[in-house]
């Protein structure tokens, strides 16, 4: 199945996954090394000596969502089905780095949409969160790029979504808070228009333990 992504979409958060990165893996290593030093570290040192090979591996697979679409991520997994009951998936497990500081933000997404003619595997809904949060972020462009997604693919009825999480920046540095969280959320269609359904969708998941 071609699925129908507006030009926009495909121009602000698709990156082409045949693009040649601007810098080689060496340049990168180097880097590292020059940030090594201007901490005070040795980078010949036993212990450090591979570290620059290990750093650029990690940061290159915390941010692959960079190298990934959605057309090739959902591979036609969009259905026709007569429904328009609320489906939600709940407590899906994000990990994602602040593009600030690049230091991580864990915390999970509550997403749920209804139907208008069209379905998603459901599977593939924790994977468009992964997508975009395999990427350097803000967690206010997070929410919103995963409702706008599915709002693109699906065009439902209504997409909500809503994002909690810690924020090391401000747990291990800055104001020092552990145990703030920060939740963020994005209405769409009745969602944002109906009182009784967004209610619904809270209801849901504030039963949920993990819901702060």
């Amino acid at each position: 199945m071609t699925l129908s992504i507006s030009s926009d979409d495909i121009r602000n958060q698709l990156i082409n996954t045949e693009a040649k990165a601007p810098v080689s893996d060496a340049d990168m290593q180097q880097a590292v090394r020059t940030l090594l030093l201007g901490l005070g570290e040795d980078p010949d040192r036993e212990g450090l000596r591979d570290t620059p090979k290990r750093v650029v591996k990690a940061l290159k697979f915390l941010t692959s969502g960079y190298h990934q679409s959605l057309d090739d991520l959902l591979n036609g997994a969009v259905f026709h089905e007569n429904t328009n009951e609320m489906v939600l998936v709940r407590d899906i497990d994000l990990f994602s780095s602040c593009e600030h500081h690049i230091l991580p933000i864990l915390g999970r997404a509550h997403v749920a949409y209804i139907p208008n003619g069209k379905v998603i595997g459901l599977s593939k809904i924790a994977r468009i969160c992964e997508m975009y949060a395999r990427r350097l972020q803000v967690q206010e462009r997070l929410t919103q790029q995963i409702a706008n997604a599915l709002q693109g693919l699906l065009q439902p009825q209504g997409v909500a979504v809503v994002v909690e999480a810690s924020h090391m920046c401000m747990v291990m540095r800055g104001v020092q808070k552990p145990g703030s969280w920060t939740v963020t959320s994005s209405m769409q269609g009745v969602f944002a228009d109906d009182a009784r359904t967004r209610q619904e969708f809270m209801d849901l998941i504030r039963h949920n333990p993990s819901f702060h």
